[in-house]
């Protein structure tokens, strides 16, 4: 029989695994309390770190989005707006100041004012929707030569009249000095005159198919009615905003998966469904803000409520490990997208700190939606991991494989929306690590494991 001496090191590596093995097990080690390897930071978020990522946001916006209006031969700059006599145009800028995407843009600006009681952000908001103001009062539209703000003059789609309104109503109620009712009446009059509606009365589209149900048409829409309401104390804004959740959500939400699908054709036997994330954001946050301006005594406000209440409880069941949900909600192997997943972060905060559902049920996933959405604004400031501008599809590659891209405009506005609102959240309630979980603090109360 041969004999085989093993080497030092062999044994000296087996005896420090045996002793590591007796020190760590379950007799000896609170393994419950062992640290996993999250992908995304796994801690509360504090105000201060919060704040950081906004200011990162705001410098970057204010940097590359258009803050003056330039002659639009000689490129320079003009500061004397009752000329109205040359021809004009924004500035450069990576971004459109009229477009939707900005309108939300506007409200997370002032929203993150009211969380840090910095100025600087209401600011942003104002100095361009006075510019927008400006030009719409003292120039003729031969005289401009910016498309996109001959498009907010006359609008061709609730794309262009929406998001932009209830920015303005907001900002006006909150101390904008510009006289904007011109633009606020003409856009609340395309969503309620001119807007090709079905039959019953519903926002329509026909596109890309005749009699188109859009959902992201809710947030294009209802808001700025809700908001017309508050600000004109007119009733039927109120309830045109309440019809339009309603009739969206009798074609478009799946009662058992708690989603809506994207898009709904009047013509079409079988309705392909595909749940895609940032249209469920822009229904999730329709609801939140109408809520915020219903009166409570309206008869559509509990059914509205209930319908919000419905849609969380299903947008939670879809959230990834990461924080993040999904491109399309219910297709694990679609792309994570950060779009949306401010969205749901901001609506459902909001939704909480409201008291339309339960903090100790949603507060951590919340607060988790903020950490994996902060783990996206890079070092200059800007939003990664957001899908591009996105029309219907109805087959899976469409969604699958949209680009993502840093001046996609659609994540600005939601980032700074949700970091504001957890600010809010975070102000108002306690969190801890309770058996190494994050857990809402009920005062009083010790239920951590020893």
């Amino acid at each position: 029989m041969k004999h085989y001496q093993i080497p030092v090191v062999v044994l000296l590596f087996l005896g420090s695994l045996s002793l590591s093995i007796a020190q760590t097990n379950d007799a000896t080690t609170p393994l419950h309390l062992m640290q996993p390897e999250y992908p995304t930071p796994y801690v509360i978020p504090q105000k201060e770190n919060i704040t950081k990522v906004l200011d990162r946001v705001y410098t970057f916006l204010d940097k590359n989005s258009a803050s003056k209006i330039v002659n639009a031969t000689t490129k320079a700059e003009i500061t004397n707006y009752k000329k109205g006599n040359e021809d004009i145009m924004f500035e450069p800028g990576s971004f459109r100041l009229t477009s939707y995407e900005w309108g939300v843009t506007y409200a997370g600006m002032l929203l993150a004012s009211k969380a840090t009681a910095d100025p600087k952000y209401a600011d942003y908001t104002n100095k361009r929707l006075q510019l927008i103001s400006d030009i719409a009062a003292n120039y003729k539209e031969q005289n401009i030569k910016d498309k996109d703000m001959l498009k907010t003059l006359h609008p061709e789609a609730l794309d262009f009249a929406g998001a932009l309104c209830a920015a303005f109503i907001k900002a006006k109620q909150e101390g904008l000095k510009a006289n904007a009712d011109p633009l606020i009446n003409n856009y609340i009059d395309f969503i309620s005159n001119k807007q090709f509606r079905l039959t019953d009365g519903t926002l329509a589209r026909n596109r890309p198919q005749d009699n188109t149900l859009w959902l992201d048409d809710m947030f294009m829409s209802v808001p700025a009615l809700a908001q017309m309401g508050k600000y004109t104390g007119n009733v039927k804004y109120f309830d045109d905003a309440v019809k339009q959740v309603n009739q969206f959500s009798g074609r478009m939400f799946n009662k058992e998966k708690g989603i809506y699908m994207h898009g709904w054709v009047q013509s079409m036997a079988d309705h392909p469904q595909f749940h895609w994330a940032r249209a469920n954001g822009w229904a999730i946050m329709t609801m939140v803000e109408l809520l915020e301006v219903l009166p409570k005594d309206h008869p559509g406000y509990a059914g509205v409520l209930a319908q919000l209440q419905a849609h969380i409880k299903g947008l939670a069941k879809y959230q990834d490990g990461t924080g993040f949900w999904h491109q399309l909600l219910d297709r694990n192997d679609t792309y994570l997208e950060t779009s949306a997943t401010a969205i749901y972060t901001y609506s459902i905060a909001r939704a909480i700190n409201r008291g339309y559902v339960d903090k100790m049920t949603y507060a951590p996933m919340t607060l988790l939606g903020w950490n994996a959405v902060a783990s996206k604004v890079n070092d200059k400031g800007q939003v990664e991991g957001t899908c591009v501008g996105t029309g219907m599809g109805f087959d899976p590659a469409f969604y699958y494989y949209r680009p993502i891209n840093v001046f996609a405009a659609h994540g600005y506005g939601p980032v700074l929306l949700a970091g504001a609102e957890v600010i809010l959240l975070l102000k108002d309630n306690q969190f801890e690590i309770n058996d190494s979980s994050i857990q809402l603090k009920v005062p009083g109360k010790n239920n951590q494991i020893k």
